[in-house]
């Protein structure tokens, strides 16, 4: 669960801010531009949720089958308040990203250059919200992404021999 979960949320994000939104630019008018990414956004929001709440029920199993470790090996521990602050910030960025994208979904057919860009004729409340969605848009998949790469190295740690030297450090150090 957690890494099907990860793996669609990443990769979700990223896909739409990568193809959706330029593409949304592509429809032909403003407001077909606006209802595109406004669609593609709101047909994507149950999975991305869906696949947030399969993240966090693993990440949750992952630590409760991994206590010992976290106790006894060195470096889990740290790794673990990394992961956890990583996956606050990206929840952080998904859910503000969530309450902008609903001020720009509740117009659907807002006029708009593509899925983040406003266009002349965009409500000023909505290019606001768009233009704060431009730098979002990047930064739940940088932080999706950096969670990807902290749960490889904490494949890494459970490995047998990191799994006795982390051990057998934190008793030297004891």
């Amino acid at each position: 669960m957690h890494d099907v979960g990860l793996a669609a949320w990443f990769g979700g994000t990223l896909a739409n801010a990568v193809a959706l939104n330029p593409a949304a630019g592509q429809a032909g008018s403003a407001s077909a531009s606006g209802a595109v990414a406004n669609t593609g956004w709101d047909r994507w929001t149950p999975v991305n949720a869906a696949a947030i709440g399969a993240h966090l029920i693993g990440s949750v199993g992952q630590l409760l089958d991994n206590s010992d470790r976290l106790a006894a090996q060195q470096g889990v521990a740290t790794m673990s308040m990394v992961k956890t602050g990583v996956t606050a910030a990206a929840l952080a960025a998904t859910g503000y990203s969530r309450i902008l994208g609903r001020k720009v979904s509740q117009y659907h057919a807002v006029p708009a250059a593509d899925g983040t860009t406003p266009a002349p004729e965009t409500p000023a409340d909505v290019a606001g919200a768009q233009k704060q969605l431009t730098a979002l848009q990047w930064v739940v998949p940088a932080l999706t992404g950096a969670l990807v790469v902290i749960s490889a190295f904490a494949g890494e740690q459970q490995r047998p021999t990191n799994v006795l030297t982390g051990i057998t450090r934190r008793l030297g150090a004891a």
